[in-house]
């Protein structure tokens, strides 16, 4: 079973950063793109940020764009988010998902269901 695993998460004044990371426990596996989520108390779960390997694209919620970059390697099936300037409603907690499907070389995978696997998820707090 693919199993993802989020750290890096914690509480950061508003101006602040954070890196999270997400890496793979479990059985190997090979993979098509990854992508950081995020979900607010009583809000949906919301797309933050994407990569896809093939051409090494990245793409970004306009929330979140300018502040955050995603990262990662393909060959450890490994992600990062490095979020600068936080913001109060960067609050959430933060999962990491992985697409093990090909959509395309350019395909943005902005919707949750269009991953496959997702790990537990780390909680990130701004404070004023």
């Amino acid at each position: 079973q693919v199993q993802l695993v989020e750290s890096g998460g914690g509480l950061v004044q508003a101006g602040g950063s954070l890196r999270l990371s997400c890496a793979p426990s479990g059985r190997t596996f090979s993979s098509y793109a990854m992508g950081w989520f995020r979900q607010a108390p009583g809000k949906e779960r919301e797309f933050v940020a994407g990569i896809t390997w093939s051409g090494g694209s990245t793409y970004y919620a306009d929330s979140v764009k300018g502040r955050f970059t995603i990262s990662g390697d393909k060959a450890k099936n490994t992600v990062y988010l490095q979020m600068n300037n936080l913001k109060l409603e960067d609050t959430a907690v933060y999962y990491c998902a992985v697409d093990v499907s090909a959509k395309g070389t350019h395909y943005r995978r902005l919707i949750a269901s269009e991953y496959d696997y997702w790990g537990q998820g780390t909680q990130v707090t701004v404070s004023s």
